[in-house]
């Protein structure tokens, strides 16, 4: 049987509307997220640049506005946009604290302004002296929307243009006249303006989401003695250690009480020992949950000394939050159907095959009683946010329901603007990037499995250029305590040293996981394993002095970048990153530069990394002219600021050497040569 289709009107049928006549037409406002779905991410304190396509039919002259305004008011702010090319105009706002934010975009045709640009092209003396006739009407127009000395001035110039009898150009100098001009411009005629039909939302965040330095590390494994539990007043200790490495946040695994039952041990045994202390991913036991602490790691109290200790060295304290239970969690009896139970009676433990996590629970997200479980699950954030954290790692966040993240961020960061999330999330591409336009701050990402010139350059091309620049903000680390990649097994202290260069000069947000990363610890489980021997994920491990420098210990090298780091603006941000040729595949080369100001100029660095942690490489780079403004000649220093040698360089291509027994890379800083070769200017 034939299916009715719906009459669909003919032309003839159609009635046009007021808005018909609206003649400006705004074919895109970016960025957007997904047309507005999602919000833009940006930095409070730093100017959004905005794009809008405008354009209308002929040549009238349009005006294009852009609009904002933080979330808590209704009255949009304008700024005038600027037409650059091919009908794209561009304009900035600044939020100027964190919050969320709108912006959109009015267009209308401006007569006033189309008169104006028509008169500039006007030499005929009769063509003049009409055309300001016109323009004395527009004028008035223009008054009758004004009031008090705007009106005046306006009315005057109108009667000025239709009285004057004197010659043309002098005629055509006063219809043209910028400051009467800029007086009109200020009561424009918008009846007929068009504007964007969406508000987009933007969420400014503080300065810490675009550029961070992490260093993870168990407080459990911080006492100075062998076999002796460690504690929040043990890792007030090794605070000046982490702080005078560079480091802004000391990232904890999950702080709470561990559970007895199925308990782990050592490696990730089925059977524990006497003394093993579990996994600090298996929480809840009987003395309490998700909001208490570990009672061998001291008291609420002691946390929140450590946490203002910490901040006194410029550091914040994050929290891993792991949504999952151990069986002895208060909430499993407390909350049964906040759980999946099989046919036998048990729990559905948490799993990613081939890993299997016996002694973990997940929360069932399609419980009939999900309105308390979610709103119990963002209690856990208020809590730890009242006793003074505001960076929180979030494990798995991809095992958990899409729809809560977007509900407890969004409402989080509400009440708390300041606080920021990183999605431990290594899955696939597109569920890594939705959790991001969900309101994670930041992202982990593959660089863990990133190790060719070509990997490198495709990928971090990608996370910069791509479409997820707008919202994806990468956070890299080298080694997790869950991956000690293959790469790491055997490359000994050079691969831990070009590692560490690569992610700190790729990345404007890196992590490391320590002290296993400076001091070298690469054994593996098994040949090819990527966990560790001996995991701090199921014991207490004893680092020794750690927080005393060992001959072969990388603080100090770790130190040295973060410190490059802190100095160059350039380091700060993903946006300029650019790849340049080098003829030989174990060397890599990329800039990243920026306008703003240093105390001695503009920024603009330069880093050469040998991808080859066991030999000498060598072999030509090739500089990109237009995007380092240099030419074929130009004369320049390069400064390298892991060694502090300084280097002449003349054009485009260049020879370097690098031997990863010494050093793995160069962190150029370059400089313009200006006078002579004994002076150097900044970059221009």
């Amino acid at each position: 049987m034939a299916t009715p289709s719906s009459k669909r009107p003919a032309p003839t049928d159609l009635i046009p509307n007021e808005e018909d006549r609206q003649r400006a037409v705004i074919d895109a406002v970016l960025p957007a997220v997904d047309a507005g779905r999602f919000a833009v991410k940006a930095i409070a304190g730093e100017p959004m640049r905005i794009q809008a396509n405008c354009f209308t039919d002929g040549h009238d002259v349009l005006r294009v506005m852009l609009l904002w305004r933080p979330e808590a008011q209704a009255t949009m702010q304008e700024v005038e946009m600027a037409l650059d090319s091919n009908d794209e105009w561009f304009a900035s706002f600044t939020p100027e604290a964190p919050g969320r934010y709108f912006y959109s975009v009015a267009a209308w045709v401006d007569h006033f302004e189309s008169w104006r640009h028509e008169l500039t092209r006007r030499v005929d003396e009769e063509d003049i002296r009409i055309a300001a006739l016109v323009g004395a009407d527009l004028i008035d127009d223009a008054a009758k929307r004004a009031k008090a000395t705007d009106q005046t001035e306006l009315m005057a110039w109108a009667r000025q243009l239709r009285q004057s009898g004197g010659e043309a150009q002098a005629l055509k100098a006063l219809a043209l006249d910028e400051a009467r001009a800029a007086v009109a411009r200020r009561h424009p005629d918008r009846q007929l303006a068009t504007q964007f039909p969406i508000e987009l939302p933007l969420v400014a965040d503080r300065e810490r989401a675009r550029f961070s330095t992490w260093y993870e590390l168990f407080p459990r494994s911080t006492s100075s003695e062998p076999g002796q539990h460690g504690s929040f007043k043990d890792v007030e200790q090794r605070l000046p250690y982490v702080a005078e490495m560079g480091f802004d946040v000391l990232y904890f695994p999950p702080i709470h009480p561990i559970g007895r039952e199925k308990r782990k041990g050592r490696n990730n045994a089925l059977t524990t020992e006497p003394g093993d202390v579990g996994s600090p991913w298996a929480i809840g036991a009987l003395e309490g949950g998700h909001k208490d602490v570990l009672p061998e790691l001291g008291t609420m109290e002691d946390f929140r000394s450590l946490v203002s200790k910490a901040k006194d060295l410029g550091l914040e304290i994050a929290l891993d939050i792991a949504f999952q239970c151990a069986p002895d969690h208060p909430e499993v009896k407390a909350h049964p159907e906040w759980f999946r139970w099989r046919p036998d009676g048990t729990v559905q433990y948490a799993e990613n095959p081939p890993k299997k996590y016996q002694d973990i629970y997940p929360f069932n997200f399609e419980t009939y009683d999900w309105r308390a479980l979610w709103q119990e699950l963002k209690s856990v954030f208020d809590h730890w946010i009242a006793q003074g954290v505001t960076i929180f790692r979030v494990d798995n966040p991809h095992t958990k329901a899409f729809p809560f993240w977007e509900w407890a961020i969004t409402a989080i960061k509400r009440e708390h603007p300041e606080v920021l999330f990183l999605a431990e999330a290594f899955t696939r591409p597109k569920v890594m990037h939705r959790l991001a336009k969900l309101g994670y701050s930041q992202s982990y990402t593959y660089f863990t499995w990133r190790h060719t010139k070509q990997e490198l350059t495709e990928y971090f091309t990608e996370l910069s250029q791509g479409p997820g620049k707008d919202y994806f903000r990468p956070n890299v680390w080298p080694n997790t305590p869950d991956i000690l990649s293959e790469h790491l097994h055997a490359g000994g202290r050079p691969i831990f040293a070009l590692r560490l260069v690569l992610a700190a000069t790729l990345s404007s947000s890196y992590g490391l996981y320590g002290p296993a990363y400076e001091l070298l610890d690469n054994v593996p489980r098994s040949n090819g394993s990527e966990e560790y021997l001996n995991s701090e994920k199921y014991q207490l491990r004893h680092w020794g002095d750690w927080d005393v420098a060992r001959p072969d210990s990388l603080a100090q090298f770790i130190a040295k970048v973060n410190a490059i780091r802190r100095a160059n603006p350039a380091l700060q941000s993903n946006d300029s990153l650019r790849f340049f040729s080098t003829d030989n595949d174990q060397l890599i080369a990329y800039s990243k530069q920026t306008d703003k100001q240093t105390a001695d100029g503009d920024n603009l660095i330069l880093s050469i990394v040998n991808l080859d942690p066991h030999n000498p490489q060598s072999g030509w780079v090739t500089l990109d002219a237009e995007a380092l403004k240099l030419s074929p000649t130009s004369h320049y220093e390069v400064h390298d600021l892991l060694s502090d040698q300084r280097f002449t360089w003349q054009g485009l291509r260049n020879f370097v050497i690098l031997d990863p027994r010494q050093t793995p890379a160069h962190v150029f800083r370059l400089r313009k040569r200006v006078q002579d070769e004994r002076h150097f200017d900044n970059f221009a």
